[in-house]
């Protein structure tokens, strides 16, 4: 399987953005910062995810990157789509030469199908997804944190005082 990390950090970016954005414009420096992705490289990715209209820019002080639709409306695989990246699992590129012009390998099928089973569920993820199970599991673990440790009982205190 060939999901590089532009797909990944295009993914990861817009997530990111998604969950910030109810704030205002979301910068790329911030982004990178939180993500540990080169600044160059966000702004490379969001050029390709604004010409595919899933971004807006605002430029201007407090400016930055907001979706440019709701985050249940674009999928995983709209956005890996829109960065040129490839979901693709044969040798050939689907091209069907993996054994020279015209050759296809004996397993050219399987590797197409699992393509198509890999776009179709990414295509079924939508990013809003993605926004309320990241909230969900953030909250999960800010309740673990706030639920009280049992109390311990001394040894003395559960006799009863009865010595």
């Amino acid at each position: 399987m060939r999901l590089t990390t532009k797909g990944r950090f295009a993914v990861t970016a817009m997530l990111d953005l998604a969950l910030r954005q109810d704030k205002g414009p979301v910068t790329l420096a911030g982004i990178s910062e939180r993500q540990n992705i080169s600044l160059s490289y966000l702004e490379q990715l969001f050029g390709k995810l604004r010409r595919a209209e899933l971004v807006d820019s605002v430029r201007g002080p407090g400016g930055g990157y907001t979706l440019a639709r709701a985050a249940e409306d674009i999928s995983v695989a709209n956005i890996i789509v829109a960065v040129d990246e490839p979901v693709d699992a044969t040798q050939c590129g689907g091209r069907e030469n993996c054994h020279g012009p015209n050759q296809r390998c004996m397993t050219h099928d399987l590797w197409t199908n699992l393509n198509a089973t890999i776009f179709n569920y990414l295509s079924q993820v939508s990013l809003g997804s993605l926004v309320d199970e990241k909230l969900a599991k953030e909250t999960a673990v800010l309740q673990d944190k706030r639920e009280p440790a049992p109390a311990h009982r001394s040894h003395s205190a559960s006799a009863g005082g009865a010595l």
